[in-house]
């Protein structure tokens, strides 16, 4: 009985690290498209069947089995895409070195927050969940599909480029210099901190593929005529810099004054870095043609500035100024607050500078798309790509639209008409239903931010 129960667990934890991510069909027909990449089809259909977009047109039939959706008087567009976000961490900061490039969120995801439901209800249908930053190099990021629900396995955007943060400016000198009292103190040394990690990333390869060359010779030295060559460790921190520096990791820099914009740049092109995203980037505005001519991209907020002294130099135009420039810009949350109406956040760039409704939705979704490596799987509604899509009640960038419907590969993750209200709490058996409703709702800036995790080790 002792064996055919270990055999049990055995063939449940391995089914578990092998389920497939659960896909569906579905019929949407005779609504607005948004494709984004496209143009916009009045009275259109999209087909998607087993959770890929295989059909997009009108007067579509559904396949034996598939579900239709009336989308008369609906807008349909790709899935939000948020390129910054803490939406469902378990922790945030590893904030005891300047550089912990070493460390991963890929287990710091709580499939079961509540905020994943609340995200979706926005029409969110990917996240990139990042590290903080407290570090100058921080941890890697992990992209995830709002599967709601399901393990965190599940979650994970497969197929996703491998990302890292890094952090300029004012929080790696107050954690560090200022709170532990090691470098950086100031924003010369962040500069300093990333060559100085690079170099000897990089001396670090050469001595460990010249051991590994050695030690090859050694062992197959039948002879005995060879001297065992000295080990070099392997080194997970020093790897993961070395893939940063070969293009294999993408960088999403924390920044906000164009200084420092500037100074990342420069050292990015002294080490041959080419693909990396400014995330924030305040006064990119400042320097935009100089973010364009290096090829980077930016991730910003719509109008969220003034929550402390570096940030006080911004402006609404910011989104408009970096797409006029042909930077490659993202409207991001880094809120699970305002992650819930990303529409609107893209949609300011239409007032403040009156961008385009084509360019303010692109901020959302296809752009985003490209700062995390998905595009050619998401961020538009294109034939072969996956179907993640939400259907709202009217134009995505009205503040009286909803999203009625929200699917991720297909499978209906959130429907307006079908929501129950216990699925909107955070459950906690110490509160009441109705502090289980607000209580976690509006967290505020500080517990939203990418400081989370360090507030209590500054006042140390």
């Amino acid at each position: 009985m002792k064996n055919t129960i270990t055999t049990l667990l055995i063939l449940a934890v391995f089914s578990i690290g092998t389920i497939a991510q659960e896909k569906g069909s579905v019929l949407i027909q005779n609504a607005t498209l948004m494709t984004i990449t496209d143009g916009i089809i009045e009275n259109g259909d999209v087909l998607i069947v087993d959770g890929v977009i295989t059909a997009i047109g009108t007067d579509l039939s559904a396949p034996s089995g598939v579900s239709v959706v009336d989308g008369t008087g609906k807008y349909v567009m790709p899935g939000i895409i948020d390129a910054h976000s803490h939406l469902n961490t378990v922790s945030t900061n590893e904030a005891r070195n300047p550089v912990t490039a070493e460390v991963t969120m890929e287990e710091s995801i709580n499939p079961n927050s509540v905020s994943i439901y609340r995200a979706l209800a926005g029409g969110v249908t990917s996240i990139h969940l990042m590290h903080g930053s407290a570090n100058v190099i921080g941890g890697q990021g992990e992209t995830l599909k709002l599967r709601y629900g399901v393990t965190q396995d599940e979650m994970r955007f497969d197929g996703a480029k491998r990302t890292i943060k890094f952090a300029l400016g004012e929080n790696p000198t107050r954690v560090h210099g200022q709170g532990n009292g090691i470098q950086p103190r100031t924003r010369m040394g962040v500069e300093q901190i990333i060559r100085s990690h690079f170099d000897e990333a990089i001396d670090y390869r050469i001595k460990r593929e010249a051991y590994l060359a050695a030690k090859e010779a050694y062992e197959g030295d039948k002879r005995g005529r060879t001297a065992p060559p000295v080990p070099v460790a392997k080194n997970l921190r020093y790897d993961v810099l070395n893939d940063i520096i070969d293009g294999e990791i993408l960088v999403h820099c924390h920044s906000y004054r164009a200084d420092e914009i500037l100074m990342l740049m420069r050292v990015f092109n002294d080490y041959g870095i080419r693909n990396y995203t400014f995330q924030h980037a305040n006064e990119a505005f400042k320097v935009a043609p100089e973010i364009a001519k290096n090829g980077a991209y930016t991730s910003v907020f719509a109008d969220w500035w003034a929550y402390k002294f570096e940030v006080y130099y911004s402006t609404a135009y910011n989104a408009t100024i970096l797409n006029e420039n042909g930077v490659t810009n993202s409207i991001n949350s880094d809120s699970n607050e305002l992650i819930r109406h990303l529409n609107h956040e893209a949609a300011k760039t239409v007032r403040y500078g009156e961008t385009s409704e084509a360019d303010a939705l692109k901020m959302i979704t296809i752009n985003p798309a490209k700062q995390l490596g998905i595009d050619e799987m998401v961020g538009s509604l294109e034939i072969g790509k996956q179907g993640d899509v939400a259907i709202w009640s009217g134009h995505p960038l009205s503040i009286y639209s909803k999203v009625e419907h929200t699917y991720v590969d297909g499978k209906k993750y959130f429907d307006l008409y079908m929501d129950p209200v216990d699925m909107r709490i955070a459950v906690d058996s110490e509160d009441s239903y109705t502090e289980a409703g607000f209580n976690t709702f509006i967290q505020g800036r500080e517990e939203d931010s990418c400081m989370s995790d360090v507030f209590e080790l500054i006042q140390q």
